[in-house]
């Protein structure tokens, strides 16, 4: 891919999002769907796949006190505007959360697991009122509506733009780092201030498990015992900001963060730890903006190969931007990258995901925690080999292990998961 083709690619997998994506795709569907239906519905059926509907099903919903698809869908199908894309639910004030609790009494949604679905991700909408009725459909990608016409230039380019991404490498990923004019990537950096500033909302707050607060230096300070156990350390500041900022979300806080690759958690956990040791550690803005690249890129990369939604836990791949990120800042260059990458891998690379929810947080602590350790054994040149489970000599090699592993092995264990998910006593 060009420089261009790459930059292009950041732009568009690197956004702004408010909540959860998953229900908010799905309130975003349900918005698209209204809007050609013209009216409110007076009925709505939406049609999900496993994983959107396990993503979706215990996280907290924007500004609602709420969990779960009903009120996400209520409020698609009441103040949703699909102009709005992953912030469809922006304009969910305090009133309009009002009405839509009732909107969602009065028209309960009928809401099914779609078990052939065509893609992990994919959800389907269908909207009435009276006898008028209309659908929308998301798949593949959160904000992908593949149910309206596509002019034979858009579909040309987005098969070239498919082609493209299967030549991607990590040392594609790690020159475009190096060589791209920096005032081209400054929303990155945008990003990751968007990104603090929702962990700095969590610390004044009692958001989910509470685990950026309880790592917050104003904590740590007037408690001793907390003081003596973790310290008050750049390690510890990366560690609180981080999952801070996804307690917040995960809990249905009203703030936008950046999103990577349609997560809002990855663009979490690849965006703060770089951005704060960078700062901690006093490095330029250009510094700080390549690293910004090269960790959000390298998440990008990885999940091409994933797919938008698996049974592998996003934190493990958006923390290996991290690691990338922070061992260039460290001063390592592209080898000591390819090391950091392989510790990830030979670590956390069976962490599985069971649905987005307030635990996403101790996920994302394991994730980063992880990351800092790989970089600075990487730059000793400490990593793991080709001697060792699924690592082998060539990263990319490496990459495709793990991407295999979540795509194609762990099928099975979706499933299950869903399965235990759904049928609790």
């Amino acid at each position: 891919m060009t420089n261009l083709e790459l930059l292009d690619l950041l732009r568009c997998e690197v956004v702004p999002a408010i909540g959860c994506t998953e229900p908010i795709a799905v309130a975003l569907c349900v918005a698209r769907a209204k809007e050609k239906l013209g009216a409110q519905p007076d009925k709505i059926k939406v049609l999900l796949s496993k994983n959107v509907y396990k993503n979706a099903l215990a996280v907290g919903i924007p500004n609602t006190g709420m969990t779960g698809l009903p009120i996400a869908i209520a409020l698609g199908a009441t103040i949703g505007r699909s102009e709005y894309m992953l912030e469809v639910l922006r304009d969910a004030t305090p009133q309009a959360v009002a009405y839509a609790k009732d909107y969602m009494l009065r028209v309960p949604a009928d809401i099914q697991i779609h078990y052939d679905a065509p893609s992990m991700l994919y959800i389907h909408a269908e909207v009435a009122c009276g006898d008028k009725t209309a659908q929308a459909t998301i798949q593949d990608g959160h904000t992908h509506f593949v149910d309206e016409a596509v002019s034979d230039a858009e579909a040309v380019k987005t098969e070239e733009a498919t082609q493209d991404n299967k030549v991607l490498t990590l040392k594609r990923v790690y020159d475009f780092s190096q060589e791209v004019d920096i005032e081209e990537v400054t929303f990155l950096l945008e990003g990751a201030e968007m990104n603090k500033q929702a962990a700095e909302t969590s610390f004044a707050n009692e958001y989910g498990h509470k685990l950026g607060r309880l790592l917050h230096s104003s904590t740590l300070k007037q408690t001793p015992q907390l003081q003596q156990l973790f310290g008050d350390t750049i390690f510890t500041k990366i560690v609180s900001y981080t999952c801070g900022a996804c307690d917040a979300r995960m809990s249905g806080a009203m703030v936008p963060v950046m999103s990577n690759s349609g997560s809002g958690n990855q663009g979490i956990s690849c965006s703060v730890p770089v951005y704060l040791y960078a700062k901690e550690n006093k490095c330029t803005r250009e510094q700080t903006l390549r690293a910004l690249t090269l960790s959000n890129l390298t998440v990008i990369y990885i999940k091409q190969s994933l797919g938008r939604l698996s049974a592998l836990c996003g934190c493990v791949v958006a923390a290996t931007g991290s690691a990338a990120g922070i061992t260039l800042l460290m001063g390592g260059g592209y080898e000591e990258i390819t090391y950091a990458i392989k510790n990830m891998i030979a670590n956390i690379s069976g962490m599985i995901c069971d649905g987005a929810k307030p635990g996403c947080a101790l996920k994302v602590t394991s994730g980063v925690s992880t990351a800092i350790f790989s970089a600075y054994l990487a730059i000793q040149h400490s990593f793991a080999d080709s001697t060792e489970g699924i690592v082998e000599d060539d990263i990319d090699r490496t990459i495709r292990n793990l991407t295999r592993i979540g795509h194609d092995g762990m099928q099975v264990t979706d499933d299950l998961i869903l399965d235990i998910m759904t049928h609790k006593n």
